[in-house]
């Protein structure tokens, strides 16, 4: 156990260094692009099983307490050292990081995004992935900072090498965000281990803050809460993130969505909860606050950007909604509950499936029509997803119920958990004010159901085409699976320009009206969002197998390390 906990921080970088190297003549493949690309499906796959059989032999009757642990000294001057270990709340985090890069590293086996050397694009996606696995799994706080900053600088590339238009300035945003918050919490940990006498998170846990002041820890949680609020993102810190996720290339959004937001959330959990609960008692109301500003915020930001007209951009609105969505998870920690905090840990998942999913989709979407533009996705009747893709088009509307919260689905779960704890707050926090929350949460579920129906119905089924003013005589024959809207633009080795049943076109009167046939779901894709699927049904239908794990260590953790 110990052994595979290592061997999972540490692969993916030794696999990031070898990519860079010449392959072995026996391992070239065709050329050596199709070779870089095949070494990151095996490092990323040899990662995933190496964490299914963690989890496989982890201990399952006790969750609370640190497994596979590792602790050797590194710095002892200032008694860092490299402590590793997992626990019921950092597995799911570990196996669902694993799980999304092996996901990503197979689509762009098949989907590169274009750009520079693949060399350097399986690179960054290792690098990327040590950095995020470290996170969760590291158990000293100076550890756990260079882990935590160790995915700026791959994101960064990811983002401004090959991404999309607006791409370095997205990334710029991205980097000056997050590293001005890194810093701001940087201060904080120092000042954790400094007038506590230690770094070890698992010690300052089971010390539950009774060698800091509350002075001390209300500094505390305000630099260190900060620089997670950006990571988490939290509103208004949010700003970078649409910018960032529509610029990224579709593995960049999904590994950022799916994975990076969570590196925040689980440090409120892992951190401030149990280091330093007086400082994060004199805050919750202040995060619940900003947790359900950022839910209606974000639900009313895609709802604008999803009515007809305002040429909203498919990926930034599902990156709105992630604001919203990591809002319930902040409300759930700011509940300082039991129910809340495993309500967060249980969204926590559940968005890095469903939203994983829905990135992967919008990016399908985006290849086949060559834009993600919404006007221009839902054209008229018949030229729309179910008439033209309808594999596709079903898939993009199960993910869309699924981040709505749909029950049997795992969205569902998690908001109502955090709802739950919002109505029954921890000791000394106002019940009116977080009942208040809880009810302008519950406000928010509606939006997201309103703004995730607006865009199946449009992107799915397409919208009417207006009637005309013209008399039934006057009326040009339309051929048959005619549309107005535009039509999709193939591009080179995209989908679309292969894709089966192109149109036949009829000419009516001075125009030609054609609806092609666009590529409905590739078996690489099925491959890469089959996984998320089937978890995301899983986890709606039998949500113990989640809070079975998290639900221990969480009355632990608000404890004081004490069962």
């Amino acid at each position: 156990m110990q052994f595979l906990l290592a061997f999972i921080v540490v692969a993916p970088l030794l696999g990031a260094l070898a990519a860079l190297l010449p392959a072995p003549p026996g391992l070239r493949g065709r050329n050596p692009d199709q070779a870089v690309l095949r070494h990151g499906v095996t490092v990323t796959g040899a990662v995933l099983v190496a964490a299914i059989v963690l989890a496989a032999g982890f201990d399952h009757d006790h969750p609370a307490t640190m497994q596979a642990t590792t602790d050797i000294s590194w710095i002892p001057a200032l008694d860092v050292r490299i402590h590793l270990g997992i626990d019921g709340i950092s597995l799911p985090l570990l196996v669902l990081t694993a799980l999304l890069t092996f996901l990503c590293a197979l689509y762009s086996y098949f989907k590169l995004p274009a750009g520079p050397s693949p060399k350097a694009f399986v690179a960054l996606v290792l690098v990327l992935e040590s950095g995020t696995l470290a996170t969760f799994a590291v158990l000293d706080l100076l550890l756990f900072f260079l882990a935590f900053e160790m995915v700026l600088i791959p994101m960064y590339f990811l983002i401004a090498r090959w991404g999309g238009d607006q791409r370095q300035a997205a990334a710029w945003k991205f980097i000056l965000y997050t590293l001005l918050g890194s810093v701001v919490m940087l201060l904080g940990l120092l000042l954790i281990g400094l007038k506590s006498g230690t770094f070890d998170m698992v010690a300052l846990a089971t010390d539950n803050g009774r060698g800091l002041t509350t002075s001390v820890q209300v500094i505390a949680v305000l630099a260190v809460g900060l620089g997670l609020a950006v990571k988490t993102p939290m509103w208004p810190l949010h700003s970078w993130l649409p910018d960032a996720h529509t610029a990224a290339p579709t593995v960049g959004s999904v590994l950022l969505a799916g994975v990076l937001l969570k590196m925040g959330t689980y440090g409120f959990v892992r951190i401030l909860l149990p280091v330093a609960p007086d400082g994060m008692r004199t805050f919750a109301p202040y995060l619940a606050a900003f947790a359900v500003v950022g839910i209606v915020y974000g639900s009313l930001a895609c709802l604008a950007l999803a009515r007809t007209g305002a040429k909203g951009d498919l990926k930034r609105l599902i990156a709105y909604s992630s604001v919203g969505h990591m809002g319930f998870v902040l409300l759930g920690i700011a509940t300082m509950t039991p129910t809340g905090v495993n309500g967060a840990l249980f969204a926590n998942i559940a968005h890095g499936l469903i939203t994983g999913l829905l990135f992967f989709l919008v990016g399908a979407v985006k290849d086949r029509y060559g834009t993600a533009d919404l006007d221009t996705l839902a054209g008229a009747t018949g030229a729309a997803l179910y008439g033209r893709a309808p594999r596709l088009g079903a898939l993009l509307a199960f993910a869309a119920v699924a981040s709505l919260g749909l029950p049997g689905l795992a969205g569902f779960w998690g908001e109502m958990l955090t709802l739950f704890g919002a109505y029954s707050p921890a000791e000394g926090l106002s019940r009116p004010a977080f009942r208040t929350f809880m009810a302008i949460g519950a406000f928010g579920t509606l939006l997201t159901a309103a703004y995730m129906l607006i865009v199946v119905r449009r992107v799915c089924m397409g919208e009417h085409a207006p009637h005309s003013r013209l008399s039934p005589d006057e009326q040009p024959q339309q051929a048959p699976r005619a549309a107005d809207g535009p039509q999709p633009t193939g591009t080179a080795g995209s989908p679309s320009s292969g894709a089966a049943g192109s149109a036949s076109s009829g000419t009516v009167g001075p125009r030609t009206a054609t609806t092609p046939q666009l590529a409905d779901i590739h078996p690489y894709e099925a491959a890469a969002w089959t996984p998320l699927v089937v978890l995301t049904v899983v986890a709606g239908l039998w949500p113990a197998v989640l809070l079975g794990l998290t639900d221990p260590a969480v009355q632990q953790l608000l404890a004081g390390g004490k069962s």
